[in-house]
Order: structure tokens, then C-alpha cells, then sequence
């Protein structure tokens, strides 16, 4: 098959092309070319690289030319300039829409936000909503996958939480009383983007999915410093002393430590689906726990965080 991802050069992206190629499919990776963390993925075998942001119908028409299915994985986590919720999760998806009509493509299959939904006072909950709602009603086969928490090597909350444990060996609370949450393999995910993809298995349905074992997030913290070395300190915080952080952190980190959106997920906690979802199908549930031996799998080099991981490093570096 040949099967298109957005968001391809990102954290899911990179692990589905590796699964897809090894099985012998072509691999169309769509990305704006911004993330160079792993340039290697795009010189793979049976892979293709097409720059786009998502914002001309016509060009994505041309790049999925011939492809089976979509993975729709694009997304941000802030708005930064012109990439906005409205324009990477709105409108980016109703462009994938009208190219995968006019190209032919038999599914889509969209990564979207366990707790997206409408009208709950987030733009980036609010946006990935609309996205879902964009695809149900496209017309063709599509699967929406309301993931929870993910991880894996490569992701953002092993590698920050492994980055500030060596930093500062201490960890903030979200809210002095903290809500659950129920981390996600990505190899759970990636059985479940593959039955869809390939498989074209749980046509016209949104599904839940959350990793099997509930822990607080402190929990989940201490682990990651068993799995280091670190053994952390939690410290009690209120929520409103992370929306109050969230703005510095966006301004000034590539892979922002906090942001808002990260911190209304958190106050909520992560391991219900709102407003709905179906749960998957028997062989496709989650069954890998959060232990030592999956966290040691996705950690980052060890080491804490430096003047790289700052959006303006250079101007730093100079002066």
C-alpha cells in the first residue's frame, strides 16, 4: 500500500513510517520540515518527502496522489505566529479533506485529543474537535482516534521529565489535588493506526485509547527518576502557578516545558474520553504498563536542559 502521514517528521510520524516501511509500504511523509530532530527518517527506504504546512489543497492533492489511506498526525501544542490552532487543526484538516476527495484516497485516519471537545474554554481542545468533526463528515471512510497521554522514544514527556529530573531533581504538582492519568505506549498506538490504516478496521467509528494502569502524574515522575537515577522531589503546586508559567515557557523553549494547553490537560487528567468514543477492539486494547523497562526504551540521552533547547539559542550563544 502506499499510505500518506502528516505530521510525519513528529514524534507519532516517524514511529508509523518505520512500522510501514518494514512491512514493505510506500510512505509519503507531509511535514513543514521544521522538526530536524531525526533527519534519517526521510532517507529510508520506500519513503517520500513533500514539504507542506498544510494550507494548498491542490499541492496535497498532488502528494497523496495514489496513496490508499491518510494518517492525519499533524498538530501543535501553542500557536506560534501564523501556525495557529484554527489553521493547523482547522483548516490544515479541511485542505487533507478536499485533496484526499480529489485524490482519491479511500480513508483517513485522524490522531486527535482524548478530551477534545467543544465549547470547554480551550482553543486547542476546541480546534482538534472541530478537526474530528471535519472528518466524520468528509464522506469517505475515516477512523478518529481520541488518544490519550503518548509515549515513546522521541516524545515530549519522557524527554522533558528525564531533562528537568537531571536539572533540577524536583517536580511540580498540577494542583495540589492531582487527577489521574493513563500513559500510552506508542506501540499500542501504533497497532491501532496500523489496523486502521492497512487493515481499514474500525471503519466510520471514533475510538478511545488510553494506556491500561492508572497513576498520578508524580507517580509517573518518580518512575522516571527510578529509571535514571534521580530520585525526585515533588512539590505541591496550584494550577494557576502553571498558566502563569505556561506563557514564559511557550515564549522561550523550542519544546515549551509547560503550555497552556498541557496544563488544562493535566487540572483534568487523562484517562476519560470526552464528550465520546468507542472503546477498540478486543486485540487492539493497550496492554503495555508504564514500567521501568518501557520508560528505559523511549528515554532521551541523559543529560539536563540547555541553551539548544531555547528558541532563540543562537542570539544566546553570541551573547
Amino acid at each position: 500500500m502506499r499510505i500518506a502521514i502528516t505530521g510525519g517528521t513528529g514524534f507519532v510520524g516517524r514511529h508509523l513510517a518505520r512500522l510501514l516501511t518494514s512491512e514493505g509500504h510506500e510512505v509519503v511523509l507531509i511535514a513543514r520540515g521544521a522538526d530536524k530532530r531525526d533527519l534519517s527518517i526521510r532517507k529510508i527506504p520506500n519513503v517520500v518527502f513533500f514539504q507542506s504546512d498544510l494550507s494548498d489543497p491542490r499541492q496535497l492533492a498532488e502528494a497523496i496522489s495514489g496513496c490508499d489511506s491518510v494518517a492525519h498526525c499533524a498538530g501543535i501544542n501553542r500557536e506560534i505566529g501564523e501556525q495557529t490552532y484554527q489553521k493547523v487543526h482547522v483548516e490544515g484538516t479541511q485542505h487533507l479533506v478536499e485533496a484526499a476527495r480529489r485524490a482519491g484516497v479511500r480513508k483517513i485516519v485522524l490522531l486527535s485529543f482524548l478530551r477534545a471537545r467543544p465549547n470547554c474554554g480551550s482553543a486547542y481542545h476546541e480546534s482538534k474537535w472541530t478537526a474530528e468533526e471535519v472528518v466524520r463528515a468528509c464522506g469517505l471512510d475515516y477512523t478518529v482516534i481520541k488518544a490519550g497521554m503518548i509515549y515513546g522514544q522521541g516524545d515530549s514527556m519522557l524527554d522533558h521529565l528525564s531533562h528537568s529530573l537531571y536539572t533540577l531533581r524536583c517536580f511540580a504538582t498540577v494542583g495540589f489535588s492531582e487527577q489521574p492519568i493513563r500513559p500510552l505506549a506508542i506501540e499500542d498506538l501504533l497497532l491501532v493506526l496500523h489496523a486502521a490504516l492497512v487493515e481499514l478496521r474500525e471503519s466510520r467509528e471514533t475510538v478511545m485509547l488510553v494506556g491500561p494502569e492508572e497513576l498520578r502524574l508524580s507517580e509517573a515522575v518518580g518512575r522516571v527518576g527510578v529509571a535514571i537515577g534521580k530520585r525526585p522531589l515533588i512539590v505541591p503546586a496550584p494550577v494557576w502557578l502553571h498558566y502563569l508559567l505556561a506563557p514564559i515557557f511557550e515564549f522561550a523553549m523550542k519544546v515549551p516545558l509547560v503550555a497552556k494547553a498541557q496544563v488544562k490537560i493535566l487540572a483534568e487528567g487523562v484517562v476519560d474520553v470526552a464528550p465520546f468514543g468507542n472503546v477498540v477492539a478486543a486485540d487492539l486494547l493497550p496492554r503495555r504498563m508504564f514500567t521501568l523497562e518501557q520508560i528505559r526504551k523511549g528515554l532521551p540521552p541523559p543529560g539536563g536542559f540547555g541553551l539548544t533547547d531555547l528558541r532563540n539559542c543562537r542570539s544566546a550563544l553570541r551573547h
